[in-house]
């Protein structure tokens, strides 16, 4: 979910055209400007690519409490270090379950996590796992699917 809601939040700063494309008798369209987030076409895209990203991922054990996280390793787009790393050729199959996790939880849930979406919600993680019990673990200070 941390990869949905870094999208969304981006994609709330930014604006697109939305409307009919049907034309008015005197040759105009109705058209107007709505949050990016909140566009279908973005929502899409984004619920069908995110779980591509989970090979950004790795495994990682506590050493103390042998509780195993994922955790993301890999810079994003608009960090500085990007341009750099992207050189670099990573491949693990530790990130196969995460991956299948994710495509699970898209396909059985894409329809609260586009409500949450659009509703605004922030910490969209959080928010699915209230609404959906049994859904996920969580202790303090972490929600896990």
């Amino acid at each position: 979910m941390d990869e949905v809601e870094h999208d969304v939040t981006e994609a709330r700063q930014s604006k697109t055209e939305a409307g009919s494309f049907r034309t008015e008798p005197d040759g105009t369209r109705e058209r107007t400007k709505v949050p990016l987030a909140l566009s279908e076409a973005f929502l899409a895209d984004l619920l069908d690519r995110v779980c591509q990203r989970m090979s950004d991922y790795r495994l990682e054990v506590d050493p103390v409490t042998k509780e195993k996280t994922f955790k993301r390793f890999a810079p994003r787009k608009g960090d500085k270090i990007y341009q750099e790393f992207k050189k670099f050729s990573f491949y693990s199959e530790a990130y196969r379950p995460l991956k299948f996790a994710c495509e699970s939880i898209i396909e059985e849930y894409e329809d609260e996590i586009r409500s949450l979406i659009a509703r605004e919600a922030r910490y969209l993680a959080d928010k699915l796992c209230a609404e959906k019990p049994g859904l996920c673990k969580t202790s303090p200070g972490r929600t896990e699917f």
